[in-house]
């Protein structure tokens, strides 16, 4: 098996780049996402419901009698394009907007949306973190606080529910794993889950530690899913493709791992770097290093999640 290590800094570098910009820094930061280019595709899961895929999070979106509403909005650019694909879809402006973290690649339109009528919806974390100076000294990244449009305006702690177009909608926080605000989103009648950030289906997820994020956190997300999810559950990951229950045990069972090895090595005094170079993802790097983070950043951010 190769060893995946050193090259994958750039593209989390990037990631975390557009996250700032999107959250009001500067559009020339990000010149290269060439947002004209970009696709927003659909992907029907159930009557009425969909997975729309562009540049950012994946997006979830409901059309039905009793309006439209978005879970999560990519980045601020691409709010028309979203719009144009939502109609295309039979569906109207936004009544409600759901935010499944702060971040900017899942939260960038929400002044674009409130400003058409949207009513944003969040965890209460993710309000504060939006009106607030956020960083992730990590990347040197900066956010400014966000405008008062793109704030959610009704926020809950641990749940709260939804029903609209036909559904029982289900919010679900679970705590420090992607992020200290993170929302699972339930539909129970169509058997769909939106898990944001805290699946990222088929790579390393990013794990914002100073945010509050934490590998235990992410563990613990994917054991409520699993725990409610059957073999027909749909599953919208933050990123990657369309996912399923087997899909979600194979990440949970590599973060299991990975936090089991890297735990006896912090036991045992191990420094970040000497960590690093024990190579505690051999196992798994040949399936999840898919050109968004390497293996040694993974461990780092890992073990910054774990250390006290």
């Amino acid at each position: 098996m190769k060893k995946v290590i050193s090259k994958g800094i750039k593209h989390v570098s990037h990631y975390l780049g557009c996250i700032a910009t999107v959250a009001s820094i500067s559009l020339g930061a990000v010149a290269s996402e060439h947002w004209d280019e970009v696709e927003i595709k659909p992907t029907l899961l159930g009557d009425g419901l969909y997975m729309l895929m562009g540049s950012g999070g994946n997006i979830g979106l409901s059309v039905g009698e009793d309006g439209t509403f978005i879970i999560d909005d990519q980045y601020a650019p691409l709010a028309d394009k979203i719009q144009a694909a939502i109609k295309e879809l039979s569906g109207d402006k936004p009544r409600f907007l759901i935010n499944t973290h702060w971040h900017g690649d899942h939260a960038g339109g929400n002044e674009k949306f409130a400003q058409a009528g949207a009513t944003i919806i969040a965890h209460k974390n993710v309000r504060e973190a939006l009106k607030s100076e956020k960083t992730i000294p990590l990347f040197n990244m900066h956010k400014p606080p966000s405008p008062k449009a793109a704030l959610p305006v009704i926020t809950f702690s641990e749940s709260m529910g939804l029903h609209l177009n036909g559904d029982d909608v289900e919010l679900l926080h679970v705590p420090n794993a992607h992020t200290d605000g993170d929302a699972l989103i339930v539909f129970k009648n169509a058997n769909v889950i939106h898990m944001g950030d805290t699946f990222f289906n088929g790579m390393y997820p990013f794990i914002d530690v100073d945010s509050g994020g934490s590998i235990a956190g992410l563990i613990a997300a994917a054991d409520k899913v699993l725990a409610i999810a059957d073999d027909e559950t749909k599953i919208i990951p933050g990123h990657g493709a369309l996912a399923n229950k087997t899909d979600l045990q194979a990440y949970r069972d590599m973060l299991v791992e990975v936090e089991s090895n890297i735990g006896e090595l912090i036991k045992a005094g191990k420094s970040t770097e000497e960590i690093v170079g024990e190579w505690p993802t051999a196992d798994f790097d040949e399936d999840w290093v898919n050109g968004f983070l390497a293996a040694d950043v993974w461990v780092k951010i890992v073990v910054n999640s774990m250390k006290p």
